[in-house]
């Protein structure tokens, strides 16, 4: 019995032995220089690989997934503040375009009013046009200038442009110009006719602008000489005689010279300098008598 006990005993110890020259074996080729691997370190090697595989390309769908939803919502975010963006640049430039537009507007009265000062020693007041009647019967305006500020009835009201009515009532604040589409000879209400002449032309043309005509939009210049030598695109301006309007004030533009009434006169169709447009601003003539 006790042999075989012994006998057994050193069967385990020579199984032990076998093992650890084995592990010595496979460690020396785990740790030495080689060209390959062996196959049980493919084989784990490659079982290691496919478990990687199976478990992290999943995985990774998943946390490409969720990135993919961040980077939409942080797109999404970006687009709504690039269109806040895109508004407020609209607005600014809506802004810097009408102020542009008053600045230019302005600059056009401001530079019209001092090369008229200079040329006629007249003095302009700029008023604002407060409010507009265009009832075929009573074309007239408001404006913000009144008796406070000097202006008087008869007085010329401009644009930029040219002619375009008369003061016919002044209150303490504000005044109503009566339009040149209210000119009308044979209206006691009307307008009253301009002794006007053609530029260039000062002591040869002469005629009496009296009257508007809505349906042609043109104003009749009458009672011109046969042999005065007005002719079409003459620029027609105020004469200045009569005192009621202030000389050299731009009236329109000739379209055409008719024979006039009786054939002894001839009669020029004018077209007014002034379009008659929803004006912001208009220009009060004071002549040197206004002033003072």
């Amino acid at each position: 019995m006790l042999r075989v006990f012994k006998l057994l005993s050193n069967k385990r110890l020579f199984i032990l032995l076998i093992t650890l020259v084995l592990f010595i074996v496979v460690m020396g080729f785990s740790l030495g220089t080689r060209k390959a691997l062996s196959w049980p370190e493919n084989f784990l090697r490659d079982t290691t690989g496919f478990l990687q595989n199976v478990i992290y390309k999943p995985a990774g769908y998943v946390a490409g997934l969720f990135e993919d939803i961040g980077n939409l919502r942080n797109l999404a975010e970006e687009n709504e503040q690039l269109k806040i963006t895109v508004a407020q640049y609209t607005r600014e430039q809506a802004q810097y375009n009408f102020i542009q537009s008053e600045n230019e507007r302005l600059q056009k009265l401001n530079n019209f009013t001092v090369e008229q000062r200079e040329k006629y020693k007249y003095e302009y007041h700029i008023a604002q046009v407060v409010s507009l009647t265009t009832e075929p019967s009573n074309s007239t305006l408001v404006i913000d200038l009144g008796a406070r500020e000097g202006v008087k009835p008869n007085m010329s009201v401009i644009s930029v442009e040219g002619l375009v009515g008369v003061i016919s009532q002044v209150s303490n604040f504000t005044s109503t110009v009566k339009l040149m589409t209210m000119m009308d000879i044979n209206d006691p209400n009307s307008q009253p006719a301009i002794a006007a002449t053609a530029l260039t032309k000062e002591n040869q043309t002469f005629g009496m602008i009296e009257r508007y005509d809505p349906t042609t939009k043109m104003l009749s210049m009458n009672k011109i000489a046969p042999t005065d030598p007005i002719a079409e695109e003459d620029v027609i301006v105020s004469s200045g005689i009569g005192g009621l309007y202030p000389r050299g004030l731009q009236i329109g533009t000739v379209e055409s010279v008719e024979v006039g009434e009786f054939g002894l006169t001839r009669t020029a169709m004018i077209k007014p300098a002034a379009e008659f447009q929803d004006w912001k601003e208009l220009i009060v003539v004071f002549t040197s008598e206004d002033i003072k």
